[in-house]
């Protein structure tokens, strides 16, 4: 007995505290859906160490013990397709904006039910002595590739507060970082570097003659490259981004292009029949060449099961050059068709996954009647798109999440803001 009441003595000094605030908060559903925005009370509950010391790195929990709003009479939510997001405020000794995620956990959700959101964590290093509080602030709730946007209305009170003792590591700075404990969803994670591609072979690019051609070879691998696209939906805009690779075998003065996707896209809430989703693609053509050139997958051949992954097929088609010289090919505009709907990606940017030293044929790509057509995109001097980095774009794969979302969904309006019903 003595024992055990000297080691619950050794750790009360830091033990967890816990407490929960209420606050009024606005949500905005999805753009383009029609709905209006909701207002609702969000109660949570933080999670921290009562006391700690300057150097530090605390782990906090955000629960929500309720959400702004229910789940609307629209759809039945699938377990384990809603993910919270937000950011928690650290004030006082330091200020700091803690990034806040939960896993994509949760039980099936009824049309009409209390929405049930995962715990959200994140950690904080501590770098000044003195009171450190924890304020709840703004979330984003995703579901199905949709985002509803909530944000306090009014001043939140702290939830939680650290005493910050001077030890090892003090910096006397009243500022702080934070970042998430939790490592992001599956379905969210990024893939390879783009400067490798999937067998882990750094991608070469053919070295340019004169007469054009390429010395012989006839299969050439692209590099794997992130491309960041805002998508236009049945069920709103999305931004995406998705890593694409370009590969090619020469068939006599032409190529047989195949793009590929390197994730697996997301498991389908739902049963979806075969036969119900095209992808294409525009491949647009830079350097020598100009245009763009069309690729296309096929229909799915199987049904795919509930929580069954939704594979992205191989795209092809075929590439006739218009020019010789060292022409460059860089993922463009993807197209889905779904369920009689059409959702239409366009690259915010792009970068070259591939590049051919290509020789000119008749009627070619910038010959005006072969296989292409103008890119798909803002482009450069170059026919291209400018080769920019991903930006803010979280990380997903656009085709499979747009599209499966079509077809989920079948168009129908999607979000997590109860519908209001007419008087």
């Amino acid at each position: 007995m003595f024992t055990g009441a000297a080691v619950l003595l050794g750790v009360s000094a830091g033990q967890a505290q816990a407490a929960e605030v209420a606050y009024a908060t606005k949500c905005v559903p999805p753009s383009g859906i029609g709905l209006p925005d909701v207002n609702g009370t969000t109660k949570v509950e933080i999670t921290a160490p009562a006391t700690a010391k300057v150097g530090d790195t605390v782990d906090v929990v955000w629960k929500f013990t309720q959400a702004a709003s229910k789940n609307p009479d629209i759809i039945d939510l699938p377990a384990n397709s809603v993910q919270p997001s937000g950011t928690l405020k650290a004030a006082g000794a330091q200020t700091a904006d803690i990034a806040m995620q939960g896993p994509r956990e949760n039980p099936a959700i009824p049309k009409g039910g209390a929405m049930t959101l995962s715990d959200m964590k994140g950690t904080l290093k501590l770098t000044a002595a003195g009171q450190v509080t924890l304020t709840p602030d703004a979330y984003v709730v995703n579901a199905l590739s949709t985002d509803t946007k909530c944000a306090p209305t009014e001043a939140v009170q702290p939830a939680a507060t650290i005493t910050v003792t001077a030890g090892e590591g003090s910096s006397g700075s009243g500022s702080g970082s934070a970042s998430p404990s939790t490592s992001p969803d599956p379905s969210q994670s990024q893939s390879q570097s783009p400067s490798s591609s999937a067998s882990g072979t750094p991608s070469t690019s053919p070295s340019a003659s004169e007469s054009g051609g390429d010395s012989g070879r006839t299969d050439f691998t692209g590099k794997v490259v992130d491309i960041p696209y805002t998508c236009q939906s049945p069920i709103g805009e999305k931004k995406a981004t998705s890593p694409i690779q370009i590969n090619a075998t020469k068939n006599g003065g032409s190529y047989d292009l195949t793009v590929q996707f390197k994730k697996s896209v997301m498991d389908s809430p739902i049963d979806i029949p075969a036969g119900k989703v095209k992808p294409t693609m525009q491949i647009v053509l830079g350097g020598a060449d100009e245009g763009s050139v069309k690729v296309e997958g096929p229909l799915n051949s199987a049904p795919i099961p509930q929580n069954d992954p939704i594979e992205i097929p191989d795209l092809t088609g075929v590439y006739k050059p218009g020019a010789t010289g060292e022409s460059t090919l860089s993922p463009g505009a993807l197209t889905i068709e779904a369920m009689g709907t059409t959702t239409t990606c366009t690259p915010d940017s792009t970068a070259v996954s591939l590049t051919l030293n290509t020789a000119e044929q008749a009627s070619g790509a910038s010959g005006g009647s072969g296989s292409s057509s103008s890119s798909g995109g803002s482009t450069s001097s170059g026919g291209g798109l400018a080769e920019t980095g991903s930006g803010d774009h979280g990380t997903l794969k656009a085709l499979g999440l747009v599209a499966g979302t079509a077809i989920l969904l079948g168009g129908a309006v999607f979000t997590f803001m109860p519908r209001r019903r007419a008087s």
